[in-house]
């Protein structure tokens, strides 16, 4: 088994692995203590060779290996890119590009949703991976024969894996749903880490604008600091401490100690100093300047109904046509279809709109309809729009009950 340890060694490797049309990629690493993922094993793997690259080796840069993964000639191919891909862009620099992730590719080729990298190598190989060196140590050296013989069998399957979901896709005709989802895979805007948004991972547990206002401020403060001193954000602060704060809003350290979520002694620390400058910066903001609360999605009146034919329209769209259904549209896709025919939503545009939107649409108007035969539910199409009754003003409905009840009796 070749690993790879040295520079010189690195930049021999990728100048081969350049030569051919694509390139299997993985990653092992740590993140439990870090902000960032710690990078501690490289797997690459061509038609004619895979090896195993050590980045945690004191005579190896890495700058051969970002050099192949920005050779646009070169398809990078991945299973579920997003961390792998997030690493790059944290050590290089850059998005690494052309990639092909089989996870995805797997979804539009009808394996389901979000299938695991054992299921689907079993499902079109139907070998069996050892997956018991998994979560194991991957920074201690000497790396275990088990763990070598785990890492390479990641890039050696994921040949085969991309060869068959590249022909799958070819025979059908969608090689370009898989390219616009890899756009979205690709896009530095998928990895930016912004603080000032930082409080949209968080739950908005929050009422008013000025609590709205100190939890931003504490958030986009923790994630900086996080960055700084790469540990994870809760090693800074917990969610929960950031939701006590902001409603609470402390400015001195006695009120900053009197806080539930707060750790005894917590108060006096530079951290604490920091949390209370946060508070205040947003406390000084002027009223009229305060953030809007953001509003929680709320469904429409009467769209409830919509929302649950839609799914199941959806439904039986992705098992006719062996896509996931969680790649043609997601819940919020449905609730806005529901909501307005100009939603600005994926499921109504390209691909997506001619297998599943217009159908939508039409279900909406009335001119489908959902049946059962025998078993199976199917769409069928209405010579005349459905038009639902109207319903009567519960005040006139009530008056027509007692005039029939009166007639009756």
């Amino acid at each position: 088994m070749h690993i790879v340890t040295s520079t010189k060694d690195l930049a021999d490797v990728c100048q081969r692995l350049a030569q051919h049309d694509f390139v299997a990629v993985d990653t092992e690493f740590l993140r439990e203590t870090t902000f960032w993922p710690k990078l501690c094993v490289i797997q690459l793997a061509s038609v004619e060779e895979a090896v195993i690259v050590d980045p945690l080796a004191d005579e190896l840069d890495l700058g051969p290996f970002f050099d192949l993964m920005r050779d646009e000639s070169v398809v990078k191919v991945f299973h579920a890119a997003r961390q792998d891909i997030e690493i790059v862009y944290h050590l290089g620099g850059f998005i690494p590009h052309p990639v092909f992730d089989t996870q995805v590719a797997a979804m539009v080729c009808g394996f389901g949703d979000s299938i695991s990298y054992d299921q689907l190598v079993h499902r079109i190989t139907a070998e069996r991976i050892d997956k018991s060196s998994r979560f194991t140590d991957w920074a201690r050296r000497p790396l275990s024969d088990k763990q070598l013989d785990y890492a390479l069998a990641d890039v050696t399957h994921l040949r085969e894996v991309y060869h068959f979901l590249k022909a799958n896709l070819a025979e059908q005709g969608r090689s370009h749903w898989v390219g616009d989802e890899m756009e979205i895979l690709t896009s530095e805007s998928t990895y930016r880490s912004d603080p000032e948004n930082a409080w949209k991972r968080l739950k908005l547990r929050v009422r008013k604008p000025v609590e709205f206002a100190v939890l931003q401020e504490v958030a986009a403060w923790r994630e900086r600091e996080a960055h700084e001193r790469d540990v994870p954000r809760n090693r800074i602060i917990k969610d929960d401490a950031i939701y006590e704060v902001a409603a609470q809003q402390p400015t001195n350290t006695q009120a900053l100690a009197a806080l539930r979520t707060i750790p005894r002694g917590f108060e006096r620390s530079r951290t604490a100093e920091d949390i209370l400058a946060a508070v205040k910066r947003a406390l000084a903001i002027p009223k009229d300047q305060l953030p809007e609360v953001p509003k929680g999605r709320s469904a429409p009146d009467g769209s409830a109904a919509a929302v649950d034919l839609l799914k199941v329209l959806l439904k039986l769209i992705s098992e006719a046509n062996g896509v996931a259904s969680k790649v043609i549209a997601t819940m919020e896709d449905l609730e806005k279809i529901a909501a307005s025919d100009e939603a600005d939503v994926a499921a109504l545009k390209g691909w997506r709109r001619e297998l599943f939107g217009e159908a939508a649409l039409k279900l909406k108007r009335g001119e489908i309809a959902l049946a059962f035969n025998g078993k199976r539910i199917v769409s069928v199409e209405q010579d005349e729009p459905i038009v639902a009754p109207k319903a009567e003003p519960s005040k006139r409905r009530r008056n027509r009950q007692k005039t029939e009840k009166a007639a009756a009796e």
